[in-house]
């Protein structure tokens, strides 16, 4: 019989072995950092009119795979494969609750900035917040729940927010909007912001259930993409089929009421960008799959998307390897180079200049991919991983902090 000694070493080297970082992992970071990039910086409208390249591949997309690699990174972070029991589980949510502090605070500070974008860290840190009680739960549980949230929490979200009204402008929190108005500022990041924790937590769990997969495996990468493809493709199908067999005219009768939409509701509407939430002027809107809508159509569309995107980029870490490293070094500090983002659009490289996207990703690179070769961690990710770390030794336990 061994010792408890030994099973706390054997414990300690599975959980290495099962949460070392994975190039394919930081990748999908990185393409979803610069389709967020390219959100912010590139024209919504192409010069036809229409909507452009750069919104029909990345609008939605890019943010809802920001947060399945949320879910997956707090997975990783917590035992991978094998999710935390005990002692284990109680410093893997003080771990996360502190990483959520630190979003929240950085999200805050950045919410300041006259940048013009909707940034997303604050919600991110309120959905570390809503992992913790799921941090135990297997990946069949997790996906299983997620799957069920997409389409549930949308009809939750819409029964909710007939009875609440929030002004646009207090979209982005910041520190005067969470010291002057707080309630307003958690519907916000609950239930009417643009990313609302209510109908993203389908994100997150399912991000959370990839994550206790055996990801080192081409198999399980391989399912992982054609998985997400087929749901992505029925979810599109779906709603493209619904809107064209009477659908659109209903919407176009019922219209947005006093919800943002970027152009009028015409056969278009499929591209149409949202502010994270659907009309409440009807329930049909439920049935579209537009960017940002938060409807189950869009969430499980982008849930597709993501996890296509996710099992492509584990794929070619077995064909590629190490040529896979310079974009998974950028992946590797999305926290850094987001709020870098942010704070250069606000100030010395706003969306006015000429090539705006392909500075950002230019610095974004030039700034990771020597910085992780010689460093190690970014800024941002080292503070969290401390404040992690603090948190974990404070409940008692090693210190040892792992990459999410």
């Amino acid at each position: 019989m061994s010792s408890p000694a030994a099973d706390t070493r054997r414990r300690e080297r599975s959980t290495i072995l099962a949460t070392r970082r994975l190039l394919g992992v930081d990748a999908a970071r990185a393409v979803a950092l610069i389709g967020m990039m390219a959100t912010h910086l590139e024209s919504r409208i192409g010069p036809d009119g229409s909507t452009s390249t750069v919104h029909l591949l990345a609008a939605g997309r890019a943010s809802a795979l920001f947060a399945l690699l949320a879910g997956v990174g707090i997975a990783l972070a917590s035992g991978g494969t094998r999710p935390p029991r005990g002692r284990s589980w109680l410093q893997a949510a003080a771990a996360t609750a502190a990483r959520a502090g630190v979003l929240l605070a950085v999200g805050l500070v950045l919410g300041s900035f006259e940048s013009g974008l909707a940034i997303i860290l604050c919600y991110y840190g309120v959905l570390f917040l809503v992992a913790l009680p799921f941090l135990r739960l297997s990946a069949g549980w997790l996906i299983g729940l997620g799957l069920v949230a997409a389409v549930v929490m949308p009809v939750i979200s819409q029964a909710l927010r007939h009875t609440v009204t929030v002004p646009l402008d207090s979209a982005v929190p910041d520190i005067v909007t969470v010291v002057t108005d707080p309630a307003d500022t958690v519907v916000n990041l609950l239930l009417t912001g643009y990313y609302p924790v209510v109908t993203w937590t389908a994100y997150l769990l399912v991000g959370m259930g990839v994550g206790r997969l055996p990801l080192g495996r081409i198999g399980v990468a391989a399912g992982i993409a054609v998985t997400g493809t087929l749901l992505a493709i029925a979810a599109w199908v779906s709603s493209s089929s619904w809107l064209a067999g009477g659908g659109l005219e209903v919407l176009k009768a019922t219209g947005t009421g006093d919800t943002l939409a970027w152009v009028p509701v015409d056969e278009n509407l499929l591209h149409v960008g949202f502010a994270g939430k659907t009309p409440t002027s009807s329930w049909a809107w439920l049935g579209i799959a537009s960017p940002h809508s938060g409807a189950p159509p869009d969430l499980l569309h982008t849930l597709g998307t993501s996890l296509a995107v996710l099992g492509l980029m584990l794929m070619l870490e077995h064909v590629i390897g190490r040529f896979l490293w310079p974009a998974a070094a950028i992946g590797s500090m999305t926290f850094t180079l987001y709020s870098l983002h942010v704070v250069l659009i606000s100030t010395l490289l706003p969306r006015t200049i000429d090539h705006a996207l392909l500075v950002h990703v230019t610095v974004a690179a030039l700034i990771a991919v020597p910085w992780r070769r010689y460093v190690g961690r970014g800024p941002l990710e080292a503070a969290a991983a401390a404040a992690a770390r603090g948190a974990a030794q404070a409940v008692g336990g090693g210190g040892r902090t792992i990459d999410p």
